[in-house]
């Protein structure tokens, strides 16, 4: 069960072709609320659910700036450790991206989740310079 919108059109269609492709069935049906009531609560259903993956998302920046501050007072100024780090961020980046797709509705822990992101890329960016700096002055 889905919204009837845009964002998830576009993946039913790939869900489709790609059904088709492997030798499948894939039967799509519209189904409609029986009123307003019904609507409201697909998308209250939808938000819930968006909701807790941009919480999930929030809890790994947090997990993220923690590791930064762990290298850092660590002392750990490498470009393996800088490397890594970016990896990380470009792993939070690409689900921020997943979910904002996902999120037709737009869950109120949206913009929260904005903020951890880039809040993130400050903190890399300031852990990249700190990296850096280590390394001109060996």
């Amino acid at each position: 069960m889905a919204p009837d919108v845009a964002a998830v059109a576009d993946g039913l269609a790939r869900v489709v072709e790609l059904g088709q492709r492997g030798g499948g069935e894939v039967l799509v049906l519209d189904a409609a609320g029986r009123g307003e009531r019904d609507r409201a609560r697909l998308a209250a259903l939808f938000t819930a659910a968006r909701q807790e993956d941009w919480a999930e998302f929030i809890a790994d920046c947090v997990k993220f700036d923690a590791e930064i501050d762990k290298e850092i007072g660590a002392a750990k100024f490498t470009l393996a450790e800088l490397e890594e780090e970016e990896q990380s961020l470009e792993r939070l980046r690409r689900w921020y991206r997943d979910l904002q797709a996902r999120d037709v509705f737009g869950a109120p822990a949206a913009g929260q989740a904005e903020q951890q992101l880039k809040a993130c890329v400050d903190r890399l960016a300031d852990y990249t310079e700190r990296v850096f700096a280590a390394l001109h002055q060996m």
